[in-house]
C-alpha cells in the first residue's frame, strides 16, 4: 500500500508556527500562527502518483465485440496482465445457463489468479413504474446472490428504466437507491450507483453524489466515468467537492477532439490517454494515499472489436500504466 508522503511540516516557533506548503506550490507561509490564532491548513495536493495509489482493471465491455464468452474473457485479461475485471451479469449468465456453476466460475477466477471487482448489469431498480421497479429489485436481488458465489462485492447501478422518462425526484431516487443498499447488505454485494451521460436521470456528478448522500447508508459509493462526465456535462473543477470515499471505482476512456459532448456516442470512446480527456486531473482529484483507487477501462469501439482481443486488452492495460506513470 502507498505510503503517504510527506506533505506538511509544522515547524514551532517562539512567535508562532508556520504551516509549510508543498514543494509545487508556493515557498511563502499560508498563515502565521501566534498565541491567540490557530493554523488553518492549505487543502493538500497529492504528489506524484505511486503504482499502489491505482489497481488496474478490465471492463469487459471493452473485448464484448469480440463474442470470447465469460472463460475466454477472463482467460484474455489474466495472459494480458490483468489482476482485476469488471464482468458483465449477461456473460455469467450465459455461461451458467450453458451448464456452468458459480463454483466453476470461482474457481476459475483462482486459477487465474483474478478479482471480480465489479458488475455490470442492468436492473431496473429506479423507474416510478411500480410493476417494472419490483421486477427489476427481483432480478437484482438474484443478480447479487449470485455475485455473492463468486466473490464480487460490487455491482453498477445505472439508472436503467429512466434514461428516456420524465425527471424523478432525486429524493425519491435516494431513497430506492437506499432500498437496493439494503438489499445488498443480505449478500454482501453494494451497488454502485452509476451516472449515465445520456441519461434523463442520474447524467451529472451532483445527481449521483446528492441521491448517495441522500441514501443516508454508509455503504453509498458512485460509480464514475470519464465519457459520461463529459457527456453529461459535469465540471472537473467541481470535482473536489467529492469526498475520497466517494469513489472506488473510475471507468477509464478517453474522447477526441473530433467529437462534442452531445454529438459523442460510446462507440467513439479511445483508449485513456489517446484523446483530450483531462484525466490525470481527475486522477489528482480522487486518488487518496488510504486506499487504491480502481481504474477500469471500459471501452466500445467497434475498430478495437476488429483487432485481436489479447492486443486490446495488452494495450488497455499498458494505456493505463503509461498515463500514470506520466503523473508528476
Amino acid at each position: 500500500m502507498f505510503h503517504r508522503r510527506k506533505l506538511l511540516k509544522l515547524l514551532s516557533a517562539s512567535a508562532g508556527a508556520y504551516l509549510l506548503p508543498l514543494k509545487s506550490r508556493s515557498t511563502t507561509p499560508v498563515h502565521q500562527q501566534t498565541s491567540t490564532t490557530r493554523v488553518i491548513p492549505t487543502p493538500s495536493v497529492p504528489g506524484p502518483a505511486s503504482p499502489a495509489d491505482f489497481t488496474f482493471c478490465l471492463n469487459m465491455a471493452t473485448l464484448r465485440g469480440h463474442n470470447l464468452g465469460f472463460i475466454k474473457e477472463l482467460e484474455t485479461a489474466s495472459r494480458a496482465g490483468f489482476r482485476s475485471v469488471e464482468i458483465w451479469i449477461d456473460s455469467l449468465q450465459h455461461f451458467i445457463d450453458g451448464g456452468g456453476t458459480p463454483s466453476q466460475a470461482s474457481q476459475h477466477l483462482q486459477d487465474l489468479g483474478i478479482t471480480v471487482e465489479n458488475a455490470i448489469g442492468f436492473a431496473e431498480w429506479i423507474p416510478d413504474d411500480e410493476a417494472a421497479r419490483k421486477k427489476g429489485l427481483a432480478q437484482l436481488q438474484r443478480e447479487m446472490d449470485m455475485l455473492a458465489r463468486i466473490g464480487c462485492k460490487r455491482i453498477a447501478a445505472p439508472p436503467t428504466g429512466a434514461t428516456h422518462t420524465g425527471k424523478l425526484d432525486l429524493r425519491v431516487v435516494a431513497e430506492r437507491y437506499r432500498g437496493i443498499l439494503e438489499l445488498g447488505d443480505q449478500s454482501g454485494v453494494v451497488p454502485q450507483l452509476e451516472m449515465w451521460g445520456f441519461s434523463n436521470n442520474l447524467s451529472r456528478v451532483s445527481d449521483v453524489l446528492y441521491a448517495a448522500m441522500e441514501s443516508g447508508h454508509a455503504s453509498a459509493r458512485v460509480l464514475l466515468d470519464i465519457f459520461h462526465i463529459y457527456k453529461g456535462g459535469s465540471s472537473v473543477e467541481t470535482l473536489p467537492l467529492m469526498g475520497k470515499t466517494a469513489v472506488g471505482i473510475l471507468h477509464m476512456n478517453d474522447y477526441t477532439e473530433k467529437f462534442t459532448s452531445a454529438a459523442i456516442t460510446d462507440a467513439d470512446r479511445v483508449h485513456p490517454g489517446d484523446g483530450i480527456a483531462p484525466i490525470k486531473r481527475i486522477l489528482s482529484i480522487l486518488r487518496t494515499p488510504d486506499r487504491s483507487l480502481i481504474l477500469s477501462e471500459e471501452v466500445f469501439n467497434p475498430a478495437y472489436y476488429r483487432q485481436d482481443a489479447l492486443v486490446v486488452a495488452k494495450t488497455a492495460l499498458a494505456k493505463m500504466k503509461a498515463l500514470t506513470e506520466s503523473m508528476g
